[in-house]
This record gives structure tokens, C-alpha cells and sequence, in this order.
């Protein structure tokens, strides 16, 4: 019975192995950090195509974790919802534009206005 109390169900994770995920992906990434400084002679492609690849494994390792699993659901949550989005057409994006810039040119005119006349009240007070 002992055992069985023990056993990790599917959906559970065990903790331990998680640190020892985020541990290698540690490792990974300071891997690729040192890596790159002790072989910066060579070609920045080969480093670069080497640090790519360094990171697409971190990154799988990471996602094998909980909290990664909880990252990419909630990257699929929100790629669904951006497909609800209802977004606006051409001509309501351009007519929003000229409103916002108008408006913008309108308060910028205000603002100088009044600088120019709290500017011109000072040195009247002033002399």
C-alpha cells in the first residue's frame, strides 16, 4: 500500500523533476552564454545557428515542466481568443488615424496658445 501512495497520478507532477528540468535549463543557457564568449573567434553564424539551437532545446525542456505546460495553454487560450478578435477594416483604421492626428494638432495648438499667452502675462508682470 505504501507504494501505492507514492505513485504520481498523470496529471500530477513531481516537484523534484521539475527543479531538475529548470536546472538543465539553466545549465543550457549558461552553456550558451559562456559559449559564445570562449569561442567568439569563430564565425557569428556558427554562433548564432548554435545559440538558436541551444535555445530551442531550453525551451522544450521548459515546456516539458508545469509551468511551462501552463504557459503554452495559456499561448493556445489567447491564440483562440485573438481569432475572435473582430478587427477593423482598412477604411475605419485610416478615418481613426486623421482623428487621432487632428486631435493631436488641435491640443498642440491649444497648449501653444496658452504658453504664448501665459508667457506673454509673465513678462508684462515682470516687465
Amino acid at each position: 500500500m505504501a507504494k501505492a501512495a507514492t505513485k504520481t497520478t498523470e496529471n500530477e507532477v513531481n516537484p523534484a523533476l521539475d527543479w531538475i528540468k529548470w536546472g538543465v535549463v539553466a545549465v543550457l543557457v549558461v552553456g550558451g552564454v559562456v559559449g559564445n564568449w570562449y569561442f567568439q573567434e569563430q564565425s557569428v553564424l556558427a554562433r548564432a545557428i548554435a545559440l538558436v539551437a541551444l535555445a530551442a532545446v531550453a525551451g522544450f525542456v521548459g515546456l516539458q515542466t508545469d509551468r511551462g505546460r501552463a504557459l503554452l495553454e495559456v499561448a493556445r487560450e489567447a491564440r483562440q481568443e485573438i481569432r475572435r478578435v473582430v478587427w477593423p477594416t482598412r477604411q475605419e483604421t485610416t478615418q481613426t488615424t486623421f482623428v487621432v492626428l487632428a486631435l493631436i494638432v488641435l491640443f498642440a495648438l491649444i497648449l501653444w496658445g496658452l504658453d504664448s499667452l501665459l508667457s506673454w502675462l509673465v513678462q508684462g508682470v515682470i516687465g
